[in-house]
């Protein structure tokens, strides 16, 4: 293969897309920068200008044009964090997260529109041709934080999450599988009945494959949002990706109005445990109890949606 092959698979490609016709339809009125900017943002609920600029490669003039575009338009606000006084949190309002969903509903029906002219029966060559590419690309490079992203499940994911955590559980603690089937029905329950509006699932993907998930559902207590099945692949930990995911789950209950979000885990469970802590959750009892085959102590946790901000 020549620098020649590369450049003219380049030329065909960004024809068959359409991506130098992007600006002008399915971007229309951003250009295909800003919209990408408004992408991440989109899927990366507690981010700053300094995170931006590192994940899109982006010259720092340029994007501070972006977002004080973005912030005249009334699609962004941009904050102080608590944690780094020098930093400015950018977060997307309400305007900015229709904006982000249209533009988004736009490229999959773009897309979805390409993939009907590929015969069903040739779909999974060409799905495995484009992960040839990415792994070959990308050999040798470890993986690295703005490599993940956070979206909604697609078909399958579901399921995925109840056999990960079934199949993690039992290598890493020995839980049998009576755990299996308390993920099941607690993922059974949200895909039967859940109002979109105030309950959610996230999934990590790292180079085209879930490595994380977490969910937000109501609780039976008033106001009050329960966290759970929080998860992330052995092989991509040390990415913050658990972080991100409760970091998700935190901005979400408290943007749609709960009170308090709870979680109920067990004390074996060291590293969730210490995310959940620097998230501001404070433990309100442990309990010893025999399950999925162990004996374990479970323990309540509770943040205050109101009383911590970052």
């Amino acid at each position: 293969m020549t620098v020649q092959d590369i450049r003219a698979f380049n030329r065909f490609y960004t024809n068959v897309i359409g991506a130098l016709d992007y600006s002008r339809h399915l971007y229309a009125p951003f250009t295909l920068t800003e919209s990408r900017v408004l992408y991440e943002l989109a899927h990366s609920p507690r981010t700053d200008a300094a995170d931006l600029r590192t994940e899109l490669s982006l010259d720092a003039g340029y994007l501070s044009r972006i977002l004080n575009k973005f912030e005249e338009d009334g699609l962004i606000e941009r904050t102080a964090s608590r944690r780094d006084p020098r930093r400015r949190r950018v977060t997307l309002t309400v305007r900015g997260r229709e904006t982000a969903a249209l533009l988004a509903e736009r490229a999959d029906e773009s897309v979805g529109a390409l993939l009907a002219t590929v015969p069903a029966a040739e779909r999974p060559r060409l799905a495995e041709a484009m992960r040839t590419v990415r792994d070959l690309l990308s050999e040798g490079r470890p993986p690295r934080r703005e490599d993940v992203l956070l979206r909604e499940p697609g078909p399958g994911d579901l399921g995925w999450i109840v056999q990960r955590n079934a199949a993690l559980y039992t290598a890493e603690y020995g839980w049998n599988a009576d755990y299996e089937g308390l993920v099941a029905r607690i993922v059974a329950d949200f895909a039967e009945d859940h109002d979109p509006h105030l309950e959610r699932v996230w999934i990590a993907e790292l180079d085209g494959r879930p490595v994380g998930c977490v969910m937000c559902v109501r609780d039976e207590a008033p106001a009050t949002a329960r966290l759970r099945l929080l998860l992330v692949e052995p092989d991509a930990r040390g990415l913050g990706i658990g972080d991100r995911l409760v970091t998700a789950v935190v901005d979400f209950a408290r943007e749609v109005g709960y009170r308090d979000l709870v979680l109920w885990t067990n004390d074996i469970l060291s590293s969730a445990r210490h995310i959940y802590q620097r998230h501001g959750f404070v433990l309100l009892a442990e309990k010893p109890h025999r399950s999925f085959g162990k004996d374990l102590v479970g323990q309540d946790w509770r943040l205050d949606l109101h009383g911590t901000r970052e």
